[in-house]
């Protein structure tokens, strides 16, 4: 080999290695600056602050006051109040695998990371009453999925009773308002396939879109789907499904999204059906 060949041979050597070196700081600032979002969302102490409009909600013959809390603060009270909800609404979904996912969902109900709105009846002066049972209630958590920082729904559940009266969509606007104030990406969520109402209020009334991650795009057989809300084009092309398949016919991708969630309902149907 020549001289200059070796020089360059050299030169090229040191440049790729120098371009690694680089990208993994990239990287590794970039994970740091995701967990900085991450770590500032967590640290508000009430997200229901910011918007106080949302503290209370009077339509449809409702009268309802809204509170916020951690995980690892909850009272006795809340905590029976939560497994009492959580077993109401979602031991027919599971099934047989109910008494299993009970105990998962008490570990993950007083994690530090959890956070929760509470959806209580108002007394006759509209004010919060705090004895009372609660009627409803979001626990969320901020994350990373995909590199990217995300607000992910735990869940989201609603009394009986008082379902079909706008209380879940109040609630998920009162989520992706916090999750875009505390600068997430987006909104991440599991769904049942056989939760039939469930697949119905977020697919259809909300347009929430199937994920790239769910288990049934990635071919894993699970029980659950993961449906997402990207709020920007990088967040879009990562974790929503078409997105990241990257239909440029925003037309026709309209098109196939919405027969990608009739096709989820469908699917869930047969499996309900089935079992």
């Amino acid at each position: 080999m020549e001289p200059e060949e070796v020089l360059n041979t050299a030169s090229s050597t040191s440049n790729y290695a120098n371009t690694r070196k680089m990208n993994r700081k990239e990287i590794l600032e970039t994970k740091r600056a995701i967990n900085q979002i991450i770590k500032s969302a967590s640290a508000v102490k009430d997200h229901l602050s910011l918007f106080p409009s949302f503290r209370s909600y009077s339509r449809n013959g409702l009268s309802l006051c809204l509170e916020t809390e951690r995980g690892d603060k909850l009272t006795s009270h809340l905590k029976k109040c939560i497994q009492a909800l959580l077993k109401e609404n979602m031991e027919g979904p599971y099934g047989s695998e109910w008494p299993t996912e009970e105990k998962v969902k008490r570990k993950e109900m007083v994690s530090p990371d959890a956070r929760y709105i509470f959806v209580h009846s108002a007394n006759t002066n509209e004010m919060l009453d705090r004895n009372a049972p609660i009627i409803g209630f979001v626990h969320y958590r901020f994350t990373m999925e995909e590199e990217m920082p995300v607000l992910y729904v735990y869940e989201l559940q609603i009394e009986r009773c008082i379902q079909g009266k706008g209380i879940g969509k109040f609630l998920m606007q009162l989520i992706e308002l916090i999750a875009k104030k505390s600068r997430m990406s987006a909104v991440v969520l599991t769904v049942q396939k056989t939760n039939l109402l469930a697949l119905n209020f977020y697919l259809t009334k909300l347009r929430y879109n199937l994920s790239s991650i769910s288990p049934s795009v990635i071919g894993v057989e699970k029980s659950y789907e993961i449906l997402c809300r990207a709020f920007d084009h990088e967040a879009k092309a990562k974790l929503e499904l078409l997105s990241s398949c990257k239909i440029q016919d925003q037309e026709f991708e309209d098109g196939e999204k919405e027969q990608n969630k009739k096709l989820l309902l469908i699917e869930a149907q047969d499996l309900l059906s089935d079992s």
